[in-house]
């Protein structure tokens, strides 16, 4: 999860869920508030993004959303194996991380701030759909965009 200033509604949360084979963001919520359901609504859009095989896992830092009994008891519906960064070690959860730094560097601080909560819902849309997902390349991803890295990996699996 990562905070999103603006002038009228003060912080926003951003919270997203990235596919680590591909880099694609593949669900994502904002709001006004940092709670529980933000984080269960971006579960919610990335499960009706992907299909839910059993060996699943999701990573998450150590924030009372993510370890509320809500979020864990929908991890275990949907058969999803939690796993967790160690407390104060952002690194165990990196490419969030550098996610985050991206969209920052990229789409936020541009702007000096966004004026409310739907200009930056804007936004925010507008870079994880066309920009991400579509035309960021990735030098770990041999300099593809995550959506050309899934479409070779759904073009493999067909062949095989």
């Amino acid at each position: 999860m990562t905070y999103i200033q603006t002038k009228r509604n003060g912080w926003c949360y951003l919270s997203t869920i990235m596919d680590l084979h591909s880099r694609r963001i593949i669900g994502y919520s904002f709001s006004k508030k940092m709670a529980t359901d933000l984080v269960l609504k971006t579960l919610e859009s990335a499960v009706k993004n992907r299909t839910i095989t059993g060996d699943l896992i999701i990573h998450t830092d150590l924030g009372s959303q993510y370890t509320s009994d809500d979020y864990n008891q929908r991890l275990t519906e949907l058969h999803i194996r939690h796993s967790y960064s160690r407390k104060g070690c952002p690194y165990d959860n990196a490419s969030m991380e550098s996610f985050h730094a991206s969209l920052k560097k990229e789409c936020v601080y541009p702007v000096p701030v966004f004026e409310n909560y739907e200009t930056a819902a804007a936004v925010l849309f507008e870079y994880v759909h066309a920009f991400y997902n579509r035309k960021r390349i990735h030098s770990s991803l041999g300099y593809q965009t995550p959506l050309q890295v899934e479409i070779a990996t759904l073009t493999s699996q067909m062949a095989a």
